[in-house]
């Protein structure tokens, strides 16, 4: 079957699941059970004849064949046995469920993933076909999946000023579905570029480290990983199934990219003595990071910057408040600004996330030693936000949306740079004499306060509004959540 075909034979299938009930998220979670099981099988055959830690009985071979009632059952014992595995076998399959109540539909599913040998297929179609699948889940804005998912232009483009190299790290504390691994691992086998057997080693086995709280995002996060050839069947997983903020990083990094939770309060939630569930905020209690905030995103740039080596690179997609918010806020920027160099902020436009109303910037900062010295000089600003209009679908963000960035972030040689109309630079002492020292900054004209005949299409307006008032909602969210813990 060639690759257009088999890829139109999953996406009509989701749709047939779809008219069930079954969205896309639980379908991706079917179908990541069942292709792990099949390229298990596969596996365990010839050529590879590789031990797969699936115990007989509750393998793939036991699946076929079974039908109706029989084989809901079976697979829900598969799914609770596998759950107790070891390694990326019980990663996978942890507190795995069966959304597909239908055995009918169950057994045409299997049906379809058996009909294909996976293992021998190429990585780009298994990598598309999943990365496809995760991006439709996360247009489903009901679902919540939309804040696990970061725009795949947006990722290049970060990468792509990062340059990672060869044998070294690169992790995300807050990983999703993995986008910023497979951007950066895009980037290392891109033409052109030749690894050597022991760098193609380390890429796959060494190179990637993440956190990821959400154990079905996590679960979607490894076979993503895996259908991109990284990470091992029978190894231990990439990602680990924990909240990164909680203690110190036991290992440095040489990069990290990352596009923390939003949502500004770190919270818990617990069970009181009526039963009743209660929010708590969440605070971290860490000796190495500067402040002491329940704020999440303050909690990530904070903990970010204790990954890094002393020679470590940053790229962090962080919301507009973290650049202007006061109290801790404006402690922990200032620290920032001493202890690394703060050297660029891209001024991310609206309309580019599935979190709806998110204003963001993506802030590039490399670590320093610590000898005393204020490490920041200055940092350069490039606004892709005033007079840019963008939406999820009439007018998505694009590759060459970002050329001109990259262009003037100039990642061959940073500290050669040249002002442009959207890119400007500001020296230290400018930003640290600014009330409580404002990364905040635009200075561009929006021409549409100016000439109600160029305004932005109706439809981009509208989104605009809806924007503005899920933001504001979201706000509200807060302070009622900050007044509940009171």
């Amino acid at each position: 079957m060639t690759t257009s075909a088999l890829i139109q034979k999953v996406w009509n299938f989701c749709h047939t699941l779809r008219d069930d009930g079954v969205s896309y998220g639980d379908y991706l979670e079917q179908l990541t059970y069942l292709l792990f099981l099949k390229m298990a099988d596969e596996y365990a055959q010839e050529p590879y004849n590789r031990d797969t830690h699936i115990p007989k009985g509750h393998d793939w071979a036991s699946l076929r064949g079974k039908s109706g009632e029989p084989l809901e059952a079976h697979y829900l014992a598969i799914l609770h046995k596998l759950g107790t595995g070891p390694g990326m076998l019980g990663a996978i399959f942890f507190k795995a469920q069966n959304k597909i109540q239908d055995p009918a539909k169950l057994a045409r599913l299997v049906q379809m993933i058996d009909a294909e040998k996976w293992v021998g297929m190429d990585t780009d179609t298994k990598g598309d076909l999943y990365e496809g699948l995760l991006q439709k889940n996360a247009e489903d804005t009901k679902s919540g999946a939309g804040q696990y998912f970061t725009p795949r232009h947006l990722i290049d483009a970060m990468v792509a000023c990062i340059r990672p190299e060869p044998l070294k790290t690169i992790a995300d504390p807050a990983c999703g579905t993995g986008g910023f691994f497979l951007g950066a691992h895009k980037w290392l086998t891109r033409p052109g570029s030749s690894l050597d057997k022991k760098q193609k080693e380390f890429l796959r086995h060494k190179t990637f480290h993440g956190n990821e709280i959400v154990p079905n995002t996590r679960r979607l996060c490894l076979m993503n990983l895996f259908l991109h050839n990284i990470g091992e069947l029978d190894g231990e997983p990439n990602v680990d199934r924990s909240d990164a903020l909680i203690a110190e990083p036991k290992q440095r990094f040489d990069y990290v990219l990352a596009n923390p939770p939003f949502g500004k309060k770190s919270s818990m939630t617990f069970t009181n003595e009526e039963g009743e569930e209660d929010k708590d905020a969440l605070t971290y209690e860490r000796q190495d990071f500067w402040e002491t905030t329940s704020n999440k995103q303050l909690n990530f740039l904070q903990h970010i910057a204790s990954m890094l080596k002393e020679t470590g690179k940053a790229a962090v997609v962080l919301p507009d408040n973290v650049l202007f918010e006061g109290g801790a806020g404006e402690k922990i920027r200032k620290k920032l600004l001493e202890n690394c160099d703060v050297h660029t902020v891209l001024r991310l436009p609206t309309g580019i996330f599935y979190a709806q109303g998110v204003k963001a910037n993506v802030v590039f900062f490399d670590a320093r030693p610590k000898d005393g010295k204020i490490q920041t000089k200055g940092v350069w600003f490039y606004d892709l936000r005033t007079n840019k209009h963008f939406t999820l679908k009439t007018r998505t963000l694009k590759e060459e949306d970002l050329k001109e960035f990259i262009t003037c972030y100039n990642p061959e040689n940073r500290h050669e740079r040249t002002e442009a109309e959207r890119f400007k630079y500001f020296s230290y002492d400018e930003l640290i004499a600014r009330d409580k020292a404002s990364l905040d900054i635009f200075w561009l004209k929006d021409d549409s306060l100016d000439n109600l005949d160029e305004l932005p299409a109706p439809d981009v307006l509208a989104q605009e509004i809806i924007d503005h008032l899920e933001a504001a909602l979201n706000s509200f969210r807060d302070v009622a959540a900050g007044l509940a813990v009171k």
